[in-house]
C-alpha cells in the first residue's frame, strides 16, 4: 500500500507551489487569463496528481492570494510576479 506521503503533490502547498509554476508558463489571454485547463491537464496528466490534490493546490494558492479563480472556473490569474513563492 502506498503512503499518502508518496505522493508529491499531496500537501496543498506543493500542489499550489506547482501550479502556479505551471502558470507561469502559460501565455495569458486577455487581461492576463490563463484557461484552467492548461494547467489542469498538465498536472493530473504529466505529473499524474490527483484531482482532489488539483482543488486544494487551487484552494491554497487562492487563500493565499497567489491566484484567482473567476466565478465561472474557467480561468485563473497570477496575481503576484510568483518569483518569490518558488524560493521558499
Amino acid at each position: 500500500m502506498k503512503l499518502m506521503s508518496d505522493r508529491p503533490y499531496s500537501d496543498p502547498e506543493a500542489a499550489a507551489r506547482k501550479l502556479i509554476d505551471l502558470a507561469k508558463g502559460i501565455e495569458a489571454v486577455q487581461d492576463g487569463r490563463i484557461h484552467i485547463e492548461k494547467i489542469n491537464a498538465p498536472f493530473l496528466f504529466t505529473l499524474k496528481a490527483s484531482g482532489a490534490e488539483f482543488g486544494a493546490g487551487i484552494k491554497y494558492a487562492i487563500e493565499k492570494g497567489w491566484m484567482e479563480l473567476h466565478e465561472s472556473g474557467t480561468y485563473v490569474r497570477l496575481l503576484t510576479p510568483g518569483d518569490d513563492l518558488m524560493s521558499h
